[in-house]
């Protein structure tokens, strides 16, 4: 059962090779099937690598070999509708789908998901 999403700064940040990082350990630490990247982060990083920004398209490749990319569906769509938009879509996205399926989001930018009703949220990499 999935119970971290992990936000696309982090997933970035641990595509960047630092392997004894905090961040890392945290990840490393996690069963099979607790951890898994949203298709609203996703998009966000393979945006970014699209681009020439890191990470290289084959890490990306190989990290969600690893950590699972997990659709946005209608209960995601659902909870998308009742919340607050106050800032960045994309976080409120990846907020509703966190909510949708019961899951904590990790994330680097905990402000921005402050006012969320009901979100939890950690920043592994703090």
């Amino acid at each position: 059962m999935i119970r971290y999403l992990i936000d696309w700064d982090l997933a970035i940040y641990a595509m960047g090779g630092e392997k004894d990082s905090r961040l890392n350990e945290r990840l490393a630490s996690c069963d099979a099937g607790e951890l898994g990247i949203s298709a609203i982060s996703f998009a966000e990083v393979a945006l970014g690598t699209w681009n020439g920004k890191p990470p290289r398209q084959e890490v990306l490749d190989e990290f969600v070999r690893v950590i699972p990319i997990l659709p946005f569906d209608e209960a995601a769509a659902r909870e998308y509708a009742r919340l607050p938009f106050k800032r960045a879509r994309f976080d409120r996205l990846l907020a509703a789908h966190a909510l949708s399926i019961g899951a904590t989001v990790v994330a680097n930018n905990e402000a921005d998901f402050a006012d969320v009703p009901g979100l939890v949220v950690e920043n592994w990499a703090a």
